[in-house]
């Protein structure tokens, strides 16, 4: 994909990481993570609300492949997407909270948009 970050990772590392992040917020609604990791994030998960709002098989098959637990791709296709149904894209908040203590990276909490 042109215009990814490498985020200092591998492909495939950096691959599972998205996945496992992208998960994680469609779990739990939101997370605190990086600015860079957060705007990547928000790509991605973006990508999948609006691959959800047409619930077929075929999409469904397509998060599967990606989102790493079934009952996280239910919850995407039966109450996340119908709720952004009259929406077109910006699904996702990104706040920024200051620097991390240890290495002062800029810290930010992704979150869905009620």
């Amino acid at each position: 994909m042109p215009g990814t970050r490498k985020l200092g990772r591998t492909s495939d590392h950096r691959t599972a990481m998205l996945r496992a992040m992208v998960t994680f917020l469609f779990e739990n609604g939101k997370i605190e993570t990086t600015v860079t990791r957060a705007k990547e994030v928000r790509a991605v998960a973006e990508k999948y609300i609006t691959l959800a709002k047409d619930n077929n098989l075929a999409n469904k098959r397509l998060a599967l492949a990606f989102i790493t637990k079934e009952d996280v791709v239910k919850k995407l296709f039966e109450e996340i997407a119908p709720a952004y149904a009259d929406k077109n894209g910006g699904y996702c908040r990104i706040v920024k909270t200051g620097p991390r203590r240890g290495d002062a990276a800029e810290m930010a909490i992704i979150e869905l948009v009620k």
